[in-house]
């Protein structure tokens, strides 16, 4: 049964993997894992553009200078006692932004948000086990745990690529439909999934958004 799902942390002395495009992407198996997938128009460049000035100001605040005409640094790059408070800076801004509800923001109809969470849901119990998922207007987050082989990335693309042919299908679109590269964290500890769990069950109404405008799905309730 879903409620007796137990959902484990990552584990620094077991086998992971990590893979650099644009951001790192670490993976362990059976490891809770935070995902965001968010739509190709969600972010606009000025938005972004504001992130990034926004996180240079609060790195030179804490004494770090950064020239704000490099790429943002790597967490694991600052001093040890910076580290954490970036991290969650950073996630705290782009978090933010995002839930401004920029672009389109066609995943507020009922019946296009409902591809996505069918998806979601398809193979959960074989290929994954979801904690909880919410779609909202412009991006979706969800906590999983993946199991060889699937990974955590093979399953990211395997939701976008389906859910974008059908809801492309639907609206009469083409083209992107998802930003190609999802935003992924793997959980590090138990105190750190229950709030991240708690993130997505209140991300809708901490956005101020109608209750039509998100889909929220618990699985570990069902």
């Amino acid at each position: 049964m879903a409620g007796e799902l137990k959902f484990g942390s990552f584990d620094p002395d077991a086998e992971f993997d990590i893979e650099y495009r644009n951001l790192p992407h670490w993976f362990q198996p059976g490891a809770a894992t935070f995902v965001t997938m968010r739509t190709a128009d969600s972010m606009p460049r000025d938005v972004i553009a504001r992130w990034r000035t926004e996180l240079v100001q609060w790195l030179e605040k804490h004494g770090f200078n950064w020239n704000p005409n490099h790429p943002l640094p790597e967490v694991e790059s600052l001093p040890e006692k910076l580290q954490g408070n970036y991290r969650r800076q950073r996630d705290r801004l782009w978090n933010w932004h995002l839930d401004r509800c920029h672009g389109a923001c066609i995943l507020r109809r009922p019946e296009l948000a409902g591809i996505v969470l069918k998806s979601l849901k398809h193979f959960n119990g074989d290929r994954y086990d979801l904690a909880s998922a919410i779609v909202m207007p412009n991006h979706v987050h969800l906590i999983g745990q993946f199991y060889n082989p699937t990974t955590c990335r093979k399953q990211c693309t395997s939701w976008m690529q389906y859910t974008a042919t059908r809801i492309n299908r639907c609206i009469g679109g083409s083209g992107e439909f998802w930003q190609s590269e999802p935003f992924d964290h793997v959980i590090r500890s138990e105190e750190q999934f229950f709030y991240l769990r708690r993130y997505i069950a209140e991300n809708g109404t901490s956005a101020n958004l109608p209750e039509t405008d998100w889909f929220y799905w618990d699985g570990m309730e069902v």
